[in-house]
């Protein structure tokens, strides 16, 4: 399997996690708001620290396992991974009711 499509895979499999979770746990569009900056935030860093790790030779990939398309030094598919975490961890963490106490604290005002 390609880095690609391993990549796509999990992307997807995290965003309908994220979806349903989400609607389970009723989340704001402020929620999504903030994911979204995050998202924004992450892929930038992902673009200028593993250019900067690739530049390095700290690691290296199989070129004929990737798609070709490159931002910066990145491959297209290294992008997956920080958003595979902005989109799970914190629809996770939401539905495991760890930011109840704040959500139930805007409700009641």
């Amino acid at each position: 399997m390609s880095y690609a499509g391993l990549a796509l895979l999990v992307l997807a499999a995290a965003a309908a996690a994220c979806v349903g979770i989400a609607r389970v746990a009723a989340l704001p569009r402020r929620w999504w708001c903030s994911t979204a900056l995050v998202a924004l935030a992450l892929v930038v860093l992902t673009a200028v620290f593993d250019s900067l790790m690739i530049a390095a030779d700290l690691f290296r990939y199989d070129s004929s396992a990737l798609s070709g398309i490159r931002v910066l030094l990145v491959p297209v598919e290294d992008f997956a991974w920080p958003l595979v975490a902005v989109l799970l961890l914190p629809a996770l963490w939401e539905l495991l009711g760890r930011g109840r106490g704040a959500r139930d604290e805007e409700r009641d005002r």
